[in-house]
């Protein structure tokens, strides 16, 4: 089967990625860490023994770096539908975080703590039909908001990618209505032409 020009395009981008080769060298699993690590350089997220929700953690990128960061007294709860491979500091679950049985996991895996810091680098996959992806990952960053205002604590920090188009703007008027401080991130590990970009939701506010 022919590779499209886009696919080309993409695979091309991707082997000449310095990100890509930097992240083989540094032991990272995937590029994403470099995002991760570019944003808690300027917003401070991750601290030594803080308790981490990661939402959509396959392949590992961000869980590895948080668990790094968060040290021996920290803990990361991670959760994906696609397998993960076993992480230092990283407690995985697999499945759909949305179904009740999968959430009763997480929940149970947090044992009544509340998390200091909720992420999210999800992603649909992609169809190739801009309306149906920007509804796709819209959806999924909503969930994320919702996991993250069920999850966290009282003044708790959140993390989450959201592409640029329809619902955009919606979403974080959304996001600011339930976080004191809200900035966007483009770290330079995220490729110029990628719509992605990054949202830091600092301080939850009292839940009404």
């Amino acid at each position: 089967m022919a590779r499209s020009k886009s696919s080309n395009r993409w695979l091309e981008e991707h082997v000449n990625d310095p990100y890509v080769k930097k992240a083989q060298v540094d032991g990272y699993r995937s590029r994403a860490s470099y995002k991760l690590l570019e944003i808690n350089d300027k917003d401070k997220l991750i601290r030594p023994g803080m308790l981490v929700l990661d939402l959509g953690s396959a392949p590992g990128g961000w869980s590895q770096v948080a668990g790094h960061l968060v040290g021996l007294k920290g803990r990361v709860i991670a959760s994906d539908i696609l397998p993960m491979d076993p992480l230092d500091q990283v407690e995985f679950i697999q499945g759909d975080f949305t179904e009740e049985s999968v959430f009763d996991e997480i929940m149970a895996a947090l044992g009544g703590a509340q998390a200091d810091l909720v992420i999210s680098d999800m992603a649909p996959n992609i169809s190739g039909v801009d309306a149906a992806d920007q509804a796709a990952s819209m959806y999924l960053v909503e969930l994320a908001l919702d996991m993250a205002q069920q999850t966290l604590k009282p003044k708790g920090n959140f993390l989450a990618k959201v592409f640029h188009g329809e619902g955009y703007d919606q979403y974080i008027k959304d996001v600011r209505a339930v976080f004191e401080k809200v900035v966007i991130r483009k770290p330079d590990a995220s490729r110029p032409r990628s719509r992605e970009v990054y949202v830091v939701g600092k301080g939850l506010k009292a839940q009404r």
